[in-house]
């Protein structure tokens, strides 16, 4: 019975509860459900789902976003940068084939792992973030600057793919099918350019590790992490389909390429070569021998195949940046204001300054975000509790703070 006929209450169907004991009852034409038993039927649903449809068989190629497609989105976000661009949506897209792909005529792709090469500031973990919101398979950032060769302070190379599996939900199957993006890979570079002959624990030693998962073997995995937790049963993961895209700043990287390219110009067209090589921007000149002289071992490089670069962001990118992304800074601060009930408005000169001052500084699309909360600090803090419902900044006001500020110790950070 759905009612208690001595009390005359409304009992749930499933727990046997009664509508003065929980928050919400939900009548339907034969009985009653409680608010805690509908959420645990669709935790129920949800698991069962989960385990009959894992990953991407649900999908067909016709659904897949297209490289096109994926470079469109990446637009609305990242300001520039087009080349690399085009291989990450390339090579997402190609994953996503890959795990598609039906091994009926014996060809079997494989994939194409990628490293993107970029000053700081210029766009490369926000790319990875951008991508990861448009993603259909689990998706992870993790930072190489922590990881150690096992038994040494920090975290063991494992751990990236703990990270992975905490994302999928510890669903084995759909962590293999996974992409990760390893931030700072030039952190793990050796200290010199010939091998080890000691412990290089933080670089090399980090780059051996790191070969087996880039090229596609099974790692037991501590599903809480190694040290923490030894006692804990490790989780096997194949990462054959694991898609790994790996980025770093390379800082003085520029001086192993002019070397390289001063070392083919010679003879009668020494003077022509060198005229048509840019100085400002010789990252675009970057080969396979530049990392291996960075401090990249050979085995990382030629299991990292796609080679891209990002360009150092002009006056004109950093302007488009502080600006016109769904996310710009200007729009983010913004939106913080109108929380407060506030409206927020800049004057144009002010985005003027507010890049002159970036282009000083040399911090790429990164300083921008470090000038505008110097000029905004004040007003942050003191307009909330003010009676305010608008506030313009100024140039003059911009000045006076970003003076007061001292942000020119940034110049020699």
């Amino acid at each position: 019975m759905a009612t208690d006929s001595k009390r005359n209450k409304t009992r749930c169907s499933f727990c046997g509860r009664t509508e003065d004991e929980v928050s919400l009852m939900i009548t339907g034409m034969n009985g009653f459900i409680c608010d805690s038993c509908a959420v645990q039927a669709y935790e129920m649903v949800q698991e069962t789902l989960k385990k009959s449809h894992p990953g991407l068989r649900t999908l067909n190629l016709a659904e897949l976003p297209k490289p096109l497609e994926i470079k469109n989105f990446l637009d609305q976000y990242v300001i520039g940068q087009d080349e690399a661009k085009r291989h990450l949506s390339v090579a997402v897209y190609n994953h996503y084939k890959r795990l598609l792909q039906k091994d009926d005529d014996g060809v079997e792709i494989e994939k194409s792992n990628i490293i993107m090469v970029g000053s700081t500031g210029t766009g490369k973990t926000l790319l990875a973030r951008t991508i990861a919101k448009l993603l259909n398979v689990p998706f992870t950032i993790v930072d190489a600057t922590v990881l150690t060769e096992a038994g040494y302070v920090g975290e063991d190379i494992e751990s990236i793919l703990t990270r992975l599996l905490q994302v999928a939900d510890y669903n084995v199957a759909e962590a293999e099918r996974g992409i990760v993006f390893i931030d700072e890979i030039d952190k793990i570079a050796r200290k010199g350019d010939n091998p080890s002959i000691t412990r290089d624990v933080s670089g090399e030693g980090v780059q051996q590790g790191l070969l087996k998962l880039l090229e596609g073997s099974v790692v037991n995995v501590p599903p809480q992490g190694g040290r923490k937790h030894p006692e804990q049963k490790m989780i096997a993961v194949n990462t054959k389909n694991i898609l790994f895209i790996c980025g770093g700043a390379f800082d003085g990287i520029e001086k192993k390429i002019a070397q390289r390219l001063n070392t083919h110009v010679v003879g009668y067209n020494a003077a022509r070569n060198t005229a048509a090589i840019d100085r400002k921007d010789l990252m675009q000149y970057i080969a396979p021998q530049d990392l291996k002289a960075f401090g990249l071992i050979p085995e990382i490089i030629g299991r990292l195949p796609v080679l891209t670069y990002l360009k150092p962001l002009d006056r004109a990118a950093l302007r488009a940046i502080l600006t016109e992304p769904k996310n710009s800074i200007i729009r983010q601060y913004v939106k913080l204001f109108e929380m407060d009930h506030v409206k927020l408005t800049f004057e144009d000169s002010v985005y003027e300054y507010v890049v002159d001052k970036a282009v000083e500084y040399r911090l790429g699309a990164r300083g921008l975000r470090s000038i505008v909360e110097a000029i905004m600090m004040d007003a942050m803090f003191e307009i909330p509790s003010g009676q305010k419902d608008s506030f313009v900044v100024t140039l003059d006001y911009a000045k006076q703070q970003l003076d007061k500020a001292n942000l020119a110790r940034l110049q020699n950070a």
